[in-house]
C-alpha cells in the first residue's frame, strides 16, 4: 500500500528503523516529501518511537500542553518505562513493551502532528512557545 506524502501512517506501516541504514533511508525518504518523520527502533528486548518534525515547529500553545500531558501520561503508567522526551520540533518515547504497542504509539502521534499541521496551514496562528 502506498501512502500520499504528509498522511498520517497506519501502525502496520510504521518503518522498523533499528539498522542505521533503514534509519537513514526513511529519514531521507521523510524529508524529500517534506512530512513528519516517524519510526519504531528495537533496543534489546523494548521498542521504542521517534518523530521529528524536520526542524518545522508544529505544536504551539495548549496543544504543546496536550501532547506533554499524553508523554508524561506514557511514562507515569510505565508504558514508556525509558522516559521520554518531547519538544516542538521531535518526539522519542522509550522503552515501549512490545512492538505492536510501540507502531500503535507512533502513528497515534503521527497522526496527530499531521492534524496539528493541517491546522496550521487552515487557520494560521502566531507561534507561542510550548
Amino acid at each position: 500500500m502506498l501512502m500520499t506524502p504528509g498522511t498520517p501512517i497506519p501502525a502496520a506501516l510504521i518503518p522498523d528503523c533499528t539498522s542505521e541504514e533503514a534509519h537513514r533511508a526513511a529519514y531521507k525518504r521523510a524529508k524529500a516529501e517534506k512530512s513528519i518523520f516517524v519510526c519504531i527502533t528495537r533496543q534489546g528486548a523494548h521498542w521504542n518511537v521517534v518523530l521529528d518534525v524536520l526542524s518545522r515547529p508544529l505544536v504551539t500553545g495548549e496543544a504543546a500542553k496536550v501532547l506533554r500531558s499524553v508523554v508524561e501520561e506514557l511514562v507515569a503508567t510505565g508504558a514508556a518505562a525509558g522516559g521520554a522526551n518531547f519538544s516542538t520540533e521531535y518526539v522519542s518515547i522509550h522503552q515501549i513493551e512490545s512492538e505492536g504497542r510501540a507502531r500503535e504509539i507512533a502513528a497515534a502521534f503521527h497522526a496527530a502532528l499531521y492534524g496539528l499541521q493541517q491546522l496550521q496551514v487552515a487557520v494560521p496562528i502566531s507561534r507561542q512557545s510550548p
